[in-house]
């Protein structure tokens, strides 16, 4: 059994009045019918251009928006369906980490509140409870160490707070995690140093992702299967070998025409 099954996934955005009058009202798309498969321990790349749909995929696979339509089954249970007390217990299981890692931290919190947080507020869910031991464990799995704890996010570099923003994913230890152009923030040699952790700590934590990104070199270095998205549908889905060697759809071949080796990643 797949640990995500999407089927049939629609997320519709209604357009406002037109402000030259008429009244024309129309609606935007933004996912149309998607339905996919996600195995546990794999990384499915999500590529697709700005607009694709590929975040708004991303969020509704954790449920952080409802759908228009369509179901998600995370390890056989209906997300959609599941209870408040429900959600809150899945949502151990399911973390996201975040494109922006200059907006995505409370600049009033220092790093060991915001690694620790997740922790706080689980705690009667079976969370560890030995906090700062565990924030320590953290920090040093993501490449800082103990130094880090006490200072704010504005302290550190981009690829740093990145980091923080991964160790903030993993204190509860899930099973999948959503990684939504985790370093296209980032310059690429410390993207790089990012994609290479993601993949470290994959085989660590025994970690399944969703990897969302517009670069193809970048999804090709990391994911075990690609999934294409073009207008909020999936136009093509493979394995890795197959999609970067012999892709089936022209959306596809202009996306890896249009981008450059992935020897930049590989550092």
């Amino acid at each position: 059994m797949p640990l995500l099954e999407i089927r049939n996934l629609t997320k519709i955005y209604p357009l406002g009045e037109s402000t030259f009058g008429g009244g024309a009202k129309g609606e935007v798309r933004a996912v149309d019918d998607v339905s996919l498969d996600i195995h546990s321990g794999e990384t499915l790349g999500l590529v697709g251009e700005s607009g694709s749909g590929k975040s708004t995929l991303g969020r509704l696979a954790l449920r952080l928006i409802e759908p228009t339509s369509g179901t998600i089954r995370f390890e056989g249970r209906d997300l959609f369906a599941a209870s408040h007390s429900e959600m809150r217990r899945l949502r151990r299981d399911m973390q996201i980490i975040f494109q922006d890692p200059f907006g995505s931290l409370d600049p009033r919190m220092r790093v060991e509140d915001v690694i620790a947080e997740p922790l706080i507020i689980h705690k009667n869910d079976g969370a560890p409870k030995d906090g700062r031991a565990k924030v320590v464990e953290l920090l040093r799995a993501v490449g800082l160490d103990e130094s880090a704890l006490r200072r704010f996010p504005h302290e550190f570099s981009g690829g740093q707070r990145q980091r923080v923003g991964i160790a903030r994913a993993l204190a509860l230890r899930p099973k999948f995690i959503v990684a939504d152009e985790p370093v296209s923030a980032l310059d690429v040699s410390v993207g790089a140093q990012i994609v290479n952790l993601l993949a470290q700590l994959q085989r660590e934590f025994g970690l399944t992702y969703l990897f969302i990104s517009h670069s193809m070199p970048v999804v090709r270095y990391l994911a075990t299967r690609i999934a294409v998205m073009y207008s909020g549908k999936i136009v093509e889905i493979g394995d890795t070998e197959q999609i970067t060697r012999s892709p089936r759809h022209p959306y596809t071949r202009s996306l890896l025409e249009a981008t450059p080796e992935v020897a930049s990643v590989e550092t």
